[in-house]
């Protein structure tokens, strides 16, 4: 059978099923949201108003006994969706809405974490990733507790940064245990899907992984949480500005100008969205041989220091090329790890980016 052969049986056999809770009583197709396909998966989306944790548990184990006749368990995806609308009367105060938009809940401070930092891009491959995992591990190295959220769905690739790319998360107390490598916690979509595969998702489903990352996952205390967005201006940008309280920005960007037009829309966005940025890194800043102290200027030099000045944008560092950055990166050993290279152009870059964020936060 075809997708919509097997959804059409799939809904049929939802009506017949009745979850019986302390909530409330209910057919499972009534709470039926979505049912996608994607990429050979099967992902159900599902609303989970008013019902507690052991409730949507039990509520998604109907669910997949009910799909496992018609569809492989291995691709099933099911996902819950709240409103989070709460219903004010004359008893109840008014819930303070930070978004200030009317129908949109209140952004929520993750709890233990004291500072959110999202990386951002305006484009792909400017080293957005690589940045963010050797900030991480620069805070780290700084005496900070930190995690990695890796947002970029299309193209997770934190678990390859961190050496990591075998790693299955468990659950413990029904929240997801995060992955710890060269002492920084990470979790990422790519420690849940084939590396092969591509990601063929819309923005609803991004939506839903990036609030159970946010919210179901154990961080622990920390003093820094970095989110690796993907790149440009899309769903799950809006989306983790309307569900997080984010402490700033940063924009990674090459010095070249096709890369700088984007970064700058990029940041154009998150001033709309009333989201503090802190400024630009420039990465591929320069390229210094071994055999001399000459720098190459290999993507143009002044082009986005420039720019920063014209729109009153910090530069908060300049991280330079060098192939030890690459071949570690490759390898799953982050740079700024390897104590050997404390005093190189580079680690020293990263160190002092390291510090011009904290002391703007």
């Amino acid at each position: 059978m075809n997708f919509e052969e097997i959804k059409a049986v799939l809904l049929e056999k939802f009506k017949e099923v009745i979850y019986s809770g302390p909530s409330k009583k209910v057919s499972l197709h009534k709470l039926i949201i979505s049912l996608e396909q994607s990429d050979n998966n099967f992902i159900l989306t599902y609303s989970s108003d008013n019902f507690s944790v052991n409730e949507k548990k039990e509520i998604e184990k109907l669910y997949l006994d009910s799909m496992k006749s018609e569809v492989d368990p291995d691709e099933i995806i099911i996902l819950s969706k709240s409103s989070e609308k709460k219903i004010n009367n004359n008893n109840q105060k008014s819930i303070k809405n930070d978004n200030k938009q009317p129908g949109i809940p209140p952004k929520k401070k993750l709890h233990n974490i004291d500072k959110v930092i999202a990386v951002s891009s305006g484009k792909g491959g400017v080293g957005k990733s690589t940045f963010a995992v050797n900030l991480a591990v620069s805070l780290k190295n700084q005496g900070h507790k930190v995690g990695i959220l890796d947002a970029d769905i299309y193209g997770p690739s934190v678990p390859l940064l961190m050496g990591k790319r075998n790693a299955k998360p468990e659950a413990v107390d029904e929240k997801i245990s995060p992955i710890e490598s060269h002492g920084v916690k990470f979790v990422s979509f790519g420690l849940f899907v084939e590396e092969s595969k591509a990601v063929i998702w819309r923005g609803p489903m991004l939506g839903g992984v990036l609030k159970q990352f946010l919210f179901d996952v154990s961080w622990g205390d920390l003093d820094y949480l970095i989110i690796d967005l993907p790149p440009g201006t899309g769903d799950m940008q809006l989306s983790l500005a309307q569900q997080v309280e984010i402490d700033g920005v940063i924009t990674v960007c090459t010095p070249q100008e096709v890369a700088a037009l984007d970064a700058f829309k990029s940041i154009e966005m998150f001033k709309q969205l009333k989201i503090n940025h802190l400024g630009v890194v420039q990465n591929m800043s320069y390229f210094i041989g071994d055999d001399s102290d000459k720098k190459y200027y290999i993507f143009g030099e002044g082009n986005l220091k420039d720019k920063c000045d014209q729109f009153g944008i910090s530069l908060l560092g300049e991280i330079p090329l060098e192939i030890e950055l690459r071949e570690g990166s490759d390898n799953g050993i982050p740079y700024m790890t390897e104590e050997k290279f404390n005093t190189r152009p580079v680690w020293n870059s990263f160190m002092s980016t390291a510090k011009e964020i904290t002391e703007k936060l």
